[in-house]
């Protein structure tokens, strides 16, 4: 685990260190409150992919990509048997991040056992930072 302590304006360094270490191919859980930040790290990281397009929560369309081989999904409203129902697993297969907000335990779970890349950033506000806990 990797811990991060970093403000808006310092965001380039935890993008920086996921570029690093993060596989090609990968889904990227995002944890936090509403208005942690997961969406920001999600601008934070198109940025440093050259994405111009502006990049908002996909609340209600549940997926939105961004340039090439970035998907950014908001699963808030759904359970792990709806996104199953839905045929949704099949985007996980296209080949970049795929950044997942609110996405529950038992999907976390499933991808993990069936051999998909994954990582896990858990977003904490601390006065005028956050502090970014992230597991690959």
């Amino acid at each position: 685990m990797k811990e991060i302590k970093a403000s808006l304006d310092q965001l380039e360094t935890v993008v920086g260190f996921l570029e690093a270490h993060l596989p090609q191919n990968c889904i990227v859980f995002l944890h936090g409150d509403l208005a942690a930040g997961k969406t920001t790290l999600t601008q934070a990281i198109a940025k440093s992919r050259g994405v111009e397009e502006e990049v908002t929560s996909p609340t209600f369309s549940l997926q939105h990509c961004y340039g090439k081989n970035l998907y950014h999904y908001d699963l808030y409203r759904l359970d792990y048997e709806t996104f199953m129902q839905m045929g949704l697993l099949e985007e996980f297969e296209k080949e970049g991040w795929h950044i997942v907000e609110w996405g529950s335990e038992a999907l976390w779970n499933f991808l993990k056992s069936v051999g998909f890349e994954t990582a896990s950033v858990s977003i904490k506000p601390d006065n005028e930072s956050r502090i970014y806990r992230i597991e690959i």
